[in-house]
C-alpha cells in the first residue's frame, strides 16, 4: 500500500509540475517573432513620450516584471526591452501611476485598453483610432487571465 501511495503521489507531483511548466512555456512557444529595437523605434514614429519599465516595482516579482524603454507615439506604443513571459498580457493607459494589483484594480475603470501584448522581448501595440495618449500618464502591462500586475511606467 505504501508503494502505491508513493507511486500516486510522485505521479501527481510530476503532472502538476508539467502543467505549471506548460503554463509558463506555452506563451513563449506560440509568441510571434518579436520586433527588433530598431523596428520599435521606427514604428513608434514621432515619439511623444518615453518612460522606463523597472523590475523593482512593489507589485512586480520574480515571475511578473518588465524592464526597458517604453515609447509612446502618435500611432503605437513600443517597448525596447523585456517582459516576463506569460499568457494574455494587455496594455493599458492609466490616468495615474499604478504599481500594484490593488492600485490597478482601483483605477481600472478610468483606464483604456490599448491592445494585446504578444511578444516578451520588445513589442509594438498600435493605438486605437482617436486615442490621445496625452490624456493619460502611465503605461501598464496586466495579465488578464490571472489578474496579475506585471509592470508600469509613468511617461508624463
Amino acid at each position: 500500500m505504501k508503494k502505491f501511495l508513493l507511486f500516486v503521489f510522485t505521479h501527481l507531483v510530476a503532472v502538476g509540475l508539467g502543467f505549471a511548466l506548460g503554463i509558463y512555456a506555452l506563451p513563449i512557444l506560440i509568441a510571434p517573432a518579436a520586433p527588433t529595437a530598431a523596428d520599435v523605434k521606427q514604428q513608434v514614429g514621432q515619439t511623444a513620450f518615453t518612460a522606463q519599465f523597472k523590475r523593482d516595482l512593489p507589485g512586480s516579482d520574480a515571475l511578473h516584471w518588465g524592464e526597458g524603454t517604453v515609447s509612446v507615439g502618435t500611432q503605437s506604443i513600443g517597448l525596447a526591452g523585456r517582459l516576463a513571459p506569460g499568457p494574455d498580457y494587455k496594455l493599458y493607459l492609466s490616468p495615474e501611476f499604478v504599481e500594484t494589483k490593488g492600485d490597478f484594480l482601483r483605477v481600472k475603470p478610468q483606464m483604456v485598453l490599448v491592445g494585446d501584448v504578444k511578444t516578451f522581448e520588445n513589442f509594438l501595440v498600435p493605438l486605437p483610432a482617436g486615442l490621445d495618449p496625452a490624456r493619460y500618464t502611465t503605461v501598464v502591462v496586466w495579465c488578464e487571465s490571472f489578474n496579475q500586475f506585471i509592470t508600469a511606467a509613468r511617461y508624463r
